[in-house]
């Protein structure tokens, strides 16, 4: 039979033709490296960017000036695996630095909350009357006067709006 001898070539056909086929749109992005498409290109890249569309073989080259050419020759070259191991590298070091920062920043942010919360507590027992006793330098109690209590009462307050600042 011939049928089952046409089908593996009648394959491998379809298989080599399938691409050349597909409509391809091929351009320079932003950072000059070539994009390739089966649909056109953003309406943001100029008509001097755009290197191949269907049904036209190539655009003829844009004149391009000397940075843009360096920089899009540059970008469009593969890195070697070192280069893309460092650059790997750097980025993780970058993001384990973002991470860090974060983290430290919540902790002085739950430092400061409850900080806040400690001074309205604290503002709270001294406009209640409550008596608030402290140790002096002997190790004796000793009750607040109402001058002493009056200064803590604007340092309380004092904290209180550098709370209300921070937030």
């Amino acid at each position: 039979m011939i049928l089952p001898r046409i089908r593996p070539a009648l394959l491998l056909a379809t298989l080599l033709l399938a691409p050349a086929a597909h409509a391809q749109h091929v351009w320079l992005d932003e950072n000059g490296r070539k994009q390739y498409s089966d649909i056109p290109p953003p309406a943001s890249i100029p008509a001097h960017r755009i290197l191949k569309q269907p049904g036209l073989k190539s655009l003829p080259p844009a004149p391009v000036d000397a940075g843009e050419a360096k920089k899009a020759a540059e970008s469009s070259a593969p890195a070697s695996l070192a280069e893309r191991e460092a650059d790997f590298r750097k980025r993780r070091a970058e993001q384990a630095e973002k991470d860090k920062k974060a983290a430290e920043e919540a902790r002085i942010a739950e430092e400061n909350k409850k900080r806040c919360a400690s001074a309205r507590d604290y503002l709270q027992s001294l406009e209640a009357g409550e008596r608030i006793a402290r140790r002096n330098s002997k190790g004796e109690r000793q009750l607040l006067s109402d001058e002493e209590r009056k200064q803590e009462i604007a340092e309380a307050k004092r904290m209180l709006d550098a709370c209300k600042q921070r937030s």
